[in-house]
């Protein structure tokens, strides 16, 4: 079974548990660290023999075309995170479409090739903000990889569908968030905050199960998680917890899940010609 590993390509400063202390006017004035941790992903997957998909916000790719650049010339597959790591639901159908325009133009520029996929920040299609996809198909992408069939505080859709499937209405192929039904809920597993706090055993306990299903689990990481150095930013406690936990045994988890499980990129996954 051929599983997908994707990578949000944003900088530790602009994640939403920073959203109240850190102002999108102060993102300049910030070290970046994006490049760094973004390579170093680079060089573990290389080791592997491992390809994956990029979200590059289209923020990051006019800063860091380079990175962009490398990112393509390794064999990886590049979309879309979107421009500002702006909320879907916080925006306007107008303002949602000219920030997914504007990254789109940023990433296309510097790699020459369509970009065929999206995924929201901080998974914010929810059901208040599905006019997104709309935009998103008149945008020419092929898929998206948004949804996360769970209760949260700020996303989720805890009935949607748990598996790739097509919207009815746009014919927008979903790749949702990897879950594990348990008692009756949906339980989320196998990235970002939870691939950190969870023990790796659950991790691989719980993608075996899916594939045992007959079904590809969706890993999502980014590069801020595994960088033990980066600047610590104020904040409250469950957004520090949020952000800051298992960042130190991250990189040694993936290792491992490179070598249990194989990975690919949505695209290829998902069967969808350039």
């Amino acid at each position: 079974m051929l599983n997908a590993l994707t990578i949000d390509v944003e900088d530790y400063y602009q994640v939403e548990n920073f959203a109240g202390v850190v102002k999108r006017s102060e993102w300049e004035k910030l070290e970046s660290r994006v490049v760094r941790n973004a390579r170093r992903i680079l060089d573990i997957l290389a080791e592997h023999g491992t390809k994956a998909t990029f979200f590059v916000l289209g923020w990051v790719a006019e800063r860091h075309p380079e990175l962009v650049t490398e990112i393509d010339a390794a064999g990886h597959e590049i979309a879309t995170h979107g421009y500002a790591h702006e909320l879907v639901y916080s925006q306007s159908r107008e303002e949602f479409a000219k920030d997914l325009a504007l990254s789109i133009t940023a990433i296309e520029k510097i790699i020459n090739k369509k970009v065929i996929g999206y995924r929201a920040p901080s998974c914010s299609i929810t059901k208040d903000s599905l006019w997104a996809f709309d935009i998103i198909k008149k945008a020419g992408l092929r898929y998206d990889a948004s949804i996360f069939p769970i209760h949260h505080d700020r996303y989720g859709i805890p009935d949607a569908k748990r598996y790739v499937h097509r919207w009815d209405d746009t014919g927008l192929v979903e790749f949702p968030f990897s879950t594990l039904r348990v008692a009756g809920h949906n339980i989320p597993v196998a990235g970002g905050g939870y691939f950190r706090l969870y023990p790796y055993a659950i991790t691989k306990w719980a993608i075996a199960r899916i594939n045992r299903d007959g079904y590809p689990a969706m890993v999502y990481v980014h590069p801020w998680e595994f960088d033990q150095d980066q600047p610590r930013i104020k904040v409250g406690r469950l957004a520090g917890f949020r952000h800051y936990v298992g960042i130190a045994s991250n990189e040694k988890k993936l290792r491992r899940l490179l070598g249990d499980f194989k990975f690919g990129t949505v695209r290829e996954i998902l069967g969808i010609d350039r």
